[in-house]
C-alpha cells in the first residue's frame, strides 16, 4: 500500500506535502516546529493537519508491520496464495486484514476443530458439493467410529465418547455442520458484507433493568436508533450507564436480509439432501459465530468514533481554555470557596508571587460574614486588590454573594469574576504543587492557582493534567492513552504558538516547548538559578544534555526581553536571523519599529522577488514581516476578555425573555452551557443557537466566547436553566433535532 497517497487523500493534502512532512518527521522534528519554521517544504501543513498525519502514519505503518507478520504466519502454514497475498497487501484496514487471517488463525478448541479431529472434514465438503443422490445418513455411516454400550451410558461417559468417536450418523452429520458453520463465518467477504449490513440497516436497542427506577439514563430507558444515525454523546452515554448495570444493550441487525445473501452465496443447488443441512449450518453460523462477533466490532466502532468525537471536542475546548487572554497587571484576590473547613483567600501580585493567605468563614455552618467581610476588607487596602477570582466549585454562589454585597459597600472600581476552578484540586494535591508551596495546605494552593488562572490562564493550566481540566464530556469514559496524547498535543500546540520567556517561564511550560523534555526544562532552570536570566537564545546550548538539535526545535519559541540581541524577544528563528537583519536595513528601522515594517509590507508589490532577493522563502518572509510588524505579539490578545462582575443574579431573578450576556464555559455535542451569572450555567440547545442548520455547536462558539442570550425558561428546583442564542422574536422555522 503506498502510505504517502493514502496519508494525502485523508488529509486533503498533496502528496508532495506529505511526504515532506514525513520526511521531517522522521528525522526528529516536533509537529510545532514543523508547522511554524517549514512551511516552504510541507506546503504551509498547520499544527492540526500534521498531527493528523501523525496518527494515520502510525497507524499504517503498524498496519503495515501486521500484514507481514500474517504472510509470514501464513506462509509457515504452507497455505498462502498469490491472490491471498495480494487481498492481504492490498488491506487498507487492519479489521480487513484480521478478516483474511482469522481462517488461518490458530483458534480455541471449537465444535468444528474437535469434528476435524474426528475426521469430518470430507463430510462436509461432501455436504457442499450439494449433489447428494441419496439420504445424506448413508454417506455420513461412513464416519461412524463407535458407539456407547447401554451398560455406560451414563452422561459423563456419552461426553467423553462424543469427543473421541462418532458414535452415529446423526453426530457425523452435526460435526460436518458444525465444520460449515465456522467456514462461513471465516469468510472475509462474507463478514465485510454482515458488518456493512449491520452498520447501514441495523439499530441499536437499550432497555431498564429496572423500569421504575429514577435515574439519569431515564431517555434510554426504551430507546432504538439507527446505527449510522446515532449520536456519539447518545453512544457514551448508553455505554455507561450499561457499565452501572442501568441498561441492557443489544444491536439489532437485518437478518432476514443476512440470511438471504449468505444462502445466495453458498447454495448452489437445491438438493432435498443436502440444502436444509446447509440452511441450518448458515442459521447456526450466523447466530452462534457471526452475530455476537459482529455486534461487539460494531459497538466497538461505535465507542471508538464516538470518543473520538468527544476527544475531538474536548480538545477544540481546552484549546479555547489555554487560549484565554491574561489579565494582566492585576494585585488578584484568589477566593476557594467552601462550606464547613473556611473559604481559604490567597493575595497574588501582578507577577504571580502570593504574598498573603487567609482562612474566613462567611459560609454555613459558621455563618461570620461581617468577621469575614472585615478581613476581606482589610486584606484589599493593605495590598490594594483591584480583582477578586471566585472558584465555581462547592458554596461558589454562597462566596458571591459575600463579595457582590462587600463591593457594594466599598463602591470602589473592584470587580470580581467567577473562574473555572477545574483542575484545581488536582494541582494543589500534586507532587508539582507541594514542591511550589511546601509551606500552603491543598486550600491555600488552590486559592492561589485560582488568583494566577485570570492573571496568564496558559501558564497556570499547564501544571494540570489535561485531562483533569473540565471541558469535555464522559472523559473519564474514554481510552485514556488517546485522551492523554491528544490533550497533551493541544496544550503543546497552545504553550508554542504563545511562546515563552526563557527568563520567568516555569519547568511546567518549558516541558511543553517544541524539543524540550521535562529533563531538559528542569536543567533550564537550573541553569537560570545558578547563573541568573538569559542575555540570548544562544546562551540556550550552554545548558547541560541541550544541543543543537533540542536548540534548532525550541530556540523560535523561547523569547528573551531586553536581551543582547533584539530579534530574541520575537518569534522569528535564529536561522532567519541574517534574512531578517537585512529586510530591517534594507528598510532602515529597528525592531520595535512596527509602523515603519507596516507601511513597507503595504508599499510591497512582490514579495516573492523580495524573498529571492533575500536568500528566503516566500512563507518565511511572510512571517518575518509579520512578526516584525508587532514583535512579541500575543495571539491571546484577540481572545474575547472575560466579563467582569460587581453584582450577583440569583435563579430567582430569571425571568423568561431576559436578555443577558454570558461567557461559553464549555461545548458539547447538544449545546453550551452559559455562565449568565448565576450559580448554575444554563443550556444554549444546539437547536437554539443559530437561525442556520449547524452539525455542532463549535461551528457557533467556543469556550471562553462571550454571547448574548435570551432566557426561556427556569427550572429553580432541578436548577436548570435553558437559554437560546437566536432572536426569539424573529426566529424561523428550524429542523427538529432529536433529544440529547
Amino acid at each position: 500500500m503506498d502510505i504517502i497517497s493514502a496519508i494525502a487523500r485523508e488529509i486533503d493534502a498533496k502528496n508532495t506535502q506529505v511526504e515532506a512532512a514525513v520526511k521531517l518527521i522522521d528525522e526528529g522534528n516536533t509537529i510545532p516546529f514543523i508547522a511554524r519554521y517549514r512551511k516552504e517544504a510541507t506546503g504551509s501543513l498547520d499544527d492540526e493537519k500534521l498531527r493528523l498525519l501523525f496518527t494515520k502514519l502510525t497507524y499504517l505503518r503498524n498496519l503495515e508491520a501486521r500484514k507481514q507478520e500474517v504472510l509470514d504466519l501464513i506462509d509457515e502454514q504452507g497455505k498462502l496464495t498469490e491472490d491471498l497475498k495480494a487481498s492481504i497487501l492490498s488491506a487498507e484496514k487492519l479489521v480487513t486484514l484480521e478478516d483474511l487471517y482469522r481462517p488461518y488463525k490458530q483458534k480455541k478448541k471449537t465444535r468444528a476443530e474437535a469434528a476435524r479431529k474426528r475426521g469430518l472434514a470430507p463430510l462436509a465438503d461432501y455436504i457442499m458439493r450439494q449433489d447428494a443422490k441419496s439420504p445424506l445418513e448413508e454417506e455420513a455411516q461412513k464416519y461412524v467410529t463407535g458407539k456407547i454400550e447401554p451398560a455406560s451410558s451414563s452422561k459423563e461417559d456419552q461426553i467423553k465418547a462424543a469427543e473421541k468417536e462418532v458414535i452415529d450418523a446423526a453426530a457425523a452429520i452435526a460435526g460436518a455442520s458444525d465444520i460449515i458453520a465456522e467456514n462461513i463465518s471465516d469468510n472475509a467477504a462474507y463478514r465485510e458484507y454482515i458488518r456493512r449490513a449491520t452498520i447501514n440497516e441495523g439499530t441499536i436497542r437499550s432497555e431498564a433493568k429496572d423500569p421504575q427506577a429514577e435515574t439519569v439514563y431515564q431517555n434510554y430507558y426504551e430507546f432504538e436508533e439507527a446505527i449510522r444515525k446515532i449520536a456519539g454523546h447518545r453512544i457514551l452515554a448508553i455505554n455507561r450507564a450499561e457499565n452501572e448495570k442501568v441498561l441492557s444493550v443489544t444491536v439489532t441487525a437485518p437478518v432476514e436480509n443476512i440470511t438471504a445473501y449468505l444462502e445466495k452465496q453458498t447454495l448452489t443447488s437445491d438438493n432435498p439432501y443436502t440444502t436444509p443441512v446447509i440452511k441450518a449450518a448458515i442459521a447456526d453460523s450466523y447466530k452462534r459465530l457471526i452475530a455476537p462477533s459482529i455486534e461487539r466490532e460494531v459497538r466497538n466502532m461505535l465507542t471508538e468514533k464516538a470518543e473520538d468525537g468527544a476527544i475531538e471536542v474536548f480538545g477544540k475546548n481546552l484549546k479555547q481554555l489555554l487560549m484565554q487572554p491574561p489579565i494582566a497587571g492585576q494585585t488578584v484576590l484568589g477566593w476557594d470557596p467552601a462550606f464547613r473547613t473556611g473559604c481559604k483567600l490567597a493575595i497574588v501580585d501582578p507577577t504571580g508571587k502570593v504574598l498573603d493567605t487567609k482562612v474566613i468563614y462567611p459560609t454555613a455552618p459558621h455563618n461570620r460574614v461581617e468577621e469575614a467581610k472585615q478581613t476581606l476588607k482589610a486584606l484589599i487596602d493593605k495590598y490594594n486588590v483591584t480583582l477578586i477570582s471566585i472558584g465555581n466549585g462547592t458554596a461558589s454562589r454562597e462566596s458571591e454573594q459575600v463579595v457582590s454585597d462587600l463591593l457594594k459597600e466599598l463602591g470602589g472600581s473592584i470587580h470580581y469574576l467567577i473562574t473555572n476552578e477545574a483542575g484545581a484540586s488536582v494541582y494543589s494535591a500534586s507532587k508539582l504543587g507541594t514542591e511550589e508551596f511546601p509551606e500552603f495546605d491543598v486550600g491555600q494552593r488552590s486559592a492561589a492557582s485560582i488568583a494566577r488562572r485570570v492573571q496568564d490562564p496558559l501558564s497556570e493550566l499547564v501544571k494540570i493534567e489535561p485531562r483533569s481540566i473540565g471541558v469535555g464530556q464522559y472523559q473519564h469514559d474514554m481510552d485514556q492513552k488517546k485522551l492523554s496524547e491528544t490533550l497533551t498535543g493541544v496544550v503543546e500546540a497552545a504553550v508554542n504558538r504563545v511562546g515563552v520567556d526563557l527568563n520567568t517561564a516555569s519547568f511546567s511550560l518549558l516541558s511543553y516547548i517544541s524539543g524540550i523534555s521535562p529533563a531538559l526544562a528542569k536543567n533550564i532552570v537550573a541553569y537560570r538559578e545558578k547563573n541568573g536570566r538569559f542575555h540570548s537564545r544562544g546562551e540556550l546550548l550552554k545548558v547541560a544534555k541541550l544541543g543543537p538539535k533540542a536548540f534548532e526545535q525550541c530556540a523560535g519559541f523561547c523569547r528573551i526581553t531586553g536581551g543582547d540581541e533584539p530579534l530574541d524577544a520575537t518569534a522569528v528563528h535564529p536561522e532567519s536571523y541574517p534574512q531578517a537583519r537585512a529586510l530591517l536595513e534594507k528598510i532602515g528601522c529597528r525592531v520595535s519599529d512596527g509602523d515603519a515594517v507596516r507601511a513597507f509590507k503595504k508599499a510591497q508589490k512582490d514579495l516573492q522577488a523580495l524573498s529571492e532577493e533575500l536568500g528566503c522563502g516566500l512563507m518565511t518572509l511572510q512571517d518575518i514581516l509579520s512578526e516584525l510588524e508587532k514583535p512579541a505579539r500575543d495571539p491571546r490578545d484577540d481572545m474575547p476578555k472575560p466579563v467582569l462582575r460587581s453584582d450577583v443574579l440569583e435563579m430567582k431573578d430569571l425571568k423568561p425573555g431576559m436578555k443577558l450576556k454570558g461567557t461559553v464555559r464549555n461545548v458539547i455535542d447538544f449545546g453550551a452551557f452559559v455562565d449568565i451569572g448565576v450559580h448554575e450555567d444554563g443550556l444554549v440547545h444546539i437547536s437554539r443557537m443559530s437561525d442556520r442548520y449547524i452539525k455542532h455547536p463549535l461551528e457557533v462558539v467556543s469556550v471562553g466566547d462571550i454571547v448574548e442570550v435570551t432566557v426561556l425558561d427556569v427550572d429553580e428546583k432541578k436548577g436548570r436553566i435553558s437559554l437560546s442564542m437566536v432572536d426569539e422574536d424573529k426566529k424561523t422555522s428550524r429542523p427538529q433535532r432529536q433529544r440529547p
